[in-house]
């Protein structure tokens, strides 16, 4: 997928977010604030090819990593977004006062950059360093990019046509499920 796809995708998971009432900082969050976290976290990723967007602007750090990993490897999967949720709620120094919005969206802006992945025919290694890769092969082989904007606005007009007030609540809903499983 290209970086155009991933930001077009990611701002659609964003509005989803703000719809579904996920959390309250997607909720009530400054717009000014989530917009560039969601769009630096849709590129990041894709810093393990050293041709990418983020991997052009910072080649010190895209070249090693793709040495090391390789592209769609740990970059791409839950590990690395586990990792990186640690760092943005533990390791971060307080100092630096960046606001909840900001980072919920980055981390958002990183799960769907993984999602579009998987729409691919390569798909992703979501349980690297297993190396069984989930894909659910929506966009052909080579990257068409007509076909990959057309399915990443028709995600926006869904995002933008929920209803406001659509509220999930996730706790029961993993109830539900439990319960449906358990005998």
């Amino acid at each position: 997928m290209t970086a155009q796809g991933h930001l077009f995708f990611s701002v659609a998971s964003l509005i989803m977010a703000h719809k579904l009432k996920l959390t309250l900082e997607f909720t009530r969050g400054d717009w000014l604030h989530m917009i560039p976290g969601i769009l630096l976290g849709a590129l990041l990723p894709d810093i393990d090819h050293p041709f990418s967007t983020l991997g052009r602007l910072l080649r010190i750090l895209s070249l090693p990593i793709s040495k090391i990993c390789g592209h769609r490897g740990f970059t791409h999967s839950l590990v690395a977004w586990l990792m990186l949720l640690i760092f943005c709620y533990q390791w971060l120094p307080n100092i630096w006062l960046i606001p909840n919005d900001l980072t919920q969206a980055f981390l958002l802006g990183y799960i769907s950059h993984l999602i579009a992945d998987m729409l691919t025919l390569t798909g992703v290694p979501l349980l690297w360093p297993l190396l069984f890769r989930f894909r659910l092969p929506l966009l052909p082989k080579k990257t068409n990019q007509r076909t990959e904007r057309f399915i990443a606005i028709i995600f926006i007009v869904g995002a933008c046509l929920l209803p406001s007030d659509y509220n999930i609540d996730l706790l029961s809903q993993v109830k539900n499920i439990l319960q449906y499983f358990s005998f």
